[in-house]
């Protein structure tokens, strides 16, 4: 019967360290959302996360159509107005080139570091394109101005004065995308005539600023885009896997080749979509059943090598499973020696453990991650091996017993570390302390452990005497 009490005892204690546990949990993930708000907040006073399109040749035209009207008296009369409806079309490049240059840069809001990055970029583009010809030529279409338009998310980011020549000449640029609704720059190009064949090349150089993310929409028949940066930890996203890439500590190199054949994105923009929603975008999307993006786009995010809030939470669903570890361990301990603990001793043990997830949120946002474990560590398996000697009763006990907190420790570590790998490692270390387990206990009779009176036993000889 004591047996059956003292097993629901720490089973009941288990339960109720969780509430610290979950409480530890809340205080994480508000700590990410305040992250979150840092992201957001630079990305209103400064550029967000930034998608680019273009260029795309736009000529607008106003059919002349042919009415009737009445006189005033009676008689019908065939007029020619120039009012049947305005349209424009829309040309794609040939072919799209895009090198550039990724700076990394960090901007703080208090203790929240934000990744962002400055995009120094030239993008080629060439068209061949033919006006269509009148359908009637006695109802000739009244065509403008054509216009070059590149679609920026936030033009907020333009570093200096971009630079836009077409055939070798330099244009002015102006904001907007003409006369579409949108963010980005647009250059008004010579009065042009049906039928006539229009054949350019654009070369825009430009400098962006942005956060995180950066997304590219191949909109050209053939695109080539080039990538290279000195970040080390990229994230490739978007819906088109590079073609050549390589990862190094120098940084990243990426080349992307893309046909009109292998995208939607023509139709897409043709179909109001200018611009990709880079919050759509990667891994996350697909996890959620895969986002609508809003265009087809080539990625790339700078991400953090470890993120602090994600690690630590991912760190505390393991909280719960170490409390078990601990408190079995104490179970083995009162029963094998005949020891007597107490429900508040095995309580005080399990709130020490809850309370390193706590530490190691609060110093990892002040120091390096690795260094705020091995520091939060260090405390707690201290701290419970000091206590857990007077517990037990026993200095050998109670340093075996911060052994295998250290043990442990190490292991999640390890699992922190290897994202891939973790559900092996956690699997192969539940094995291995179920295994250690029973080997230990192979030979308990747990009738007469359940009926023994337990022993006080002799405090433990402190050091040097």
């Amino acid at each position: 019967m004591r047996l059956l009490l003292k097993i629901i005892m720490v089973i009941g204690l288990t339960i109720a360290i969780l509430v610290p546990l979950m409480m530890i949990r809340g205080t994480i993930q508000e700590r990410q959302m305040y992250r979150t708000q840092a992201v957001h907040a630079i990305a209103r006073t400064s550029a967000g996360a930034q998608s680019l399109s273009g260029p795309v040749l736009v000529v607008p035209y106003v059919e002349t159509v042919e009415v009737e009207e009445k006189d005033d008296k009676g008689r019908v009369n065939r007029k020619v107005k120039q009012d049947g409806g305005s349209g424009a079309w829309t040309f794609f490049p040939n072919t799209m080139e895009m090198t550039g240059a990724i700076e990394p840069k960090s901007k703080f809001i208090g203790l929240h570091e934000v990744r962002g990055y400055e995009l120094d970029s030239k993008t080629l583009a060439s068209f061949r394109v033919q006006i269509p010809v009148d359908a009637d030529p006695n109802l000739p279409r009244k065509i403008g101005r054509p216009w070059l338009s590149y679609g920026i998310a936030d033009v907020r980011g333009l570093a200096g004065v971009p630079k836009l020549r077409i055939d070798g000449k330099e244009m002015k640029l102006e904001r907007g995308l003409g006369s579409r609704d949108g963010s980005g720059l647009h250059v008004r190009l010579g009065q042009v005539q049906a039928g006539e064949e229009i054949a350019l090349r654009a070369e825009f150089d430009f400098a962006l600023e942005g956060t995180e993310t950066l997304a590219i929409t191949p909109l050209g028949q053939r695109n080539r885009v080039v990538l290279d940066s000195p970040w080390r930890h990229p994230q490739f996203n978007g819906s088109f896997t590079a073609r050549k890439r390589s990862i190094g500590d120098k940084g990243f190199h990426a080349e992307w080749e893309v046909s009109s054949l292998a995208t939607n994105a023509q139709a897409q923009y043709l179909g109001g979509k200018l611009l990709p929603d880079v919050s759509a975008i990667g891994f996350a999307a697909a996890a959620d059943g895969g986002q609508d993006t809003g265009i087809d786009a080539i990625s790339v995010s700078l991400v953090d090598p470890v993120n602090i809030y994600s690690q630590a939470d991912r760190a505390s669903k393991y909280g719960i499973l170490f409390v078990l570890l601990t408190f079995v361990g104490f179970f083995m301990f009162e029963l094998i020696k005949q020891l007597r603990i107490h429900p508040i001793q095995y309580g005080l043990v399990g709130l020490a453990l809850a309370i390193f997830f706590l530490l190691l949120v609060a110093l990892s946002e002040h120091i390096d991650f690795g260094l705020a474990y091995l520091a939060a560590s260090a405390a707690c398996i201290g701290l419970l091996g000091y206590y857990v000697s007077h517990v037990l009763r026993s200095w050998a006990r109670g340093l075996g017993f911060a052994a295998m907190l250290a043990t442990l420790y190490a292991v999640l570590y390890g699992l922190l570390i290897s994202e891939d790998n973790a559900m092996v490692l956690g699997a192969g270390m539940l094995f291995l302390i179920l295994a250690a387990i029973m080997v230990i206990t192979r030979k308990v009779d747990w009738y007469s452990l359940g009926n023994a009176p337990a022993r006080q036993g002799p405090p433990p000889t402190p050091a040097g005497h």
